[in-house]
């Protein structure tokens, strides 16, 4: 029970990688704010997850996309809890297509949520712990894209890209005021996101042949990680990202 005492939010928890972490975050001591923007049975099962470790959790409705529905999401985890200590940036999206064919309405969805929406969830959230004078934990969950190259997803990769460099820079920002800042980089992951992947024999033998270990990630993996890093023993550790692939990273060749 490393996180006993502890409030964490975890932004996109109605499904996949974020609903595992909130629910590894609970088991550990912690309450947890659960985010959704649209699937709200989701979230209801988050919820009941987070329960039936015997922990408390609140449900707020927020779009990522949009600063003011951060913020709100933020303020309202702290009214109702009284204080705020671990945020988990998961939200994200992405959209498939070839350069030449991204619109602007495509680009700006996922820049706002993977990129704007962190920024301004990590500043919501590290103005309240100047003003309660307090130390806290930031994890985001990257992608390996932030540093492999993902045909007809630039403006993902981007996105993620300019996370890493993000993080980076906050370390050295934020390290004096005793808050640390990191990366979860996962590779390919079994969620419902990659469901047609995993429907496709032929591309997912493909990809399991880019992979080491030999096999998929599950959520799990990723969740035992962020829990690491939002406990005590990762108290010296900041503005570094882990990658969480199979060794998917180092042996990828596109296909």
């Amino acid at each position: 029970m490393k996180l006993e005492g502890k409030v964490a939010l975890v932004t996109g928890s109605s499904q996949g990688i974020g609903q595992a972490i909130a629910v590894r975050l609970a088991q550990e001591g912690a309450d947890i704010i659960i985010d959704y923007r649209s699937h709200q049975e989701g979230a209801q099962e988050t919820l009941s997850k987070v329960e039936s470790t015997g922990r408390s959790g609140l449900i707020v409705k927020a779009d990522l996309g949009v600063v003011s529905e951060v913020r709100q999401l933020i303020q309202s985890g702290i009214q109702h809890f009284g204080k705020l200590d671990i945020l988990v940036n998961n939200a994200g999206i992405e959209k498939n297509a070839s350069f030449w064919d991204v619109t602007e309405a495509d680009y700006d969805a996922v820049l706002n949520v993977n990129l704007k929406g962190v920024f301004f969830a990590t500043q919501t959230f590290v103005q309240h712990l100047i003003e309660t004078k307090r130390t806290g934990k930031i994890i985001n969950i990257s992608s390996v894209h932030e540093e492999l190259p993902f045909p007809h997803f630039t403006s993902y990769c981007a996105s993620k890209g300019g996370v890493k460099m993000m993080t980076r820079n906050l370390a050295i920002e934020l390290g004096p005021l005793g808050i640390t800042i990191n990366n979860v980089a996962p590779g390919a992951i079994e969620t419902p996101i990659n469901t047609r992947l995993l429907n496709d024999p032929e591309k997912l033998g493909a990809l399991l042949k880019n992979i080491p270990l030999g096999r998929l990630g599950q959520s799990q993996d990723v969740a035992s990680l962020v829990s690491f890093l939002a406990s005590p023993d990762a108290d010296y550790v900041t503005g570094s990202t882990f990658f969480v692939d199979g060794g998917l990273l180092w042996n990828y060749q596109e296909q």
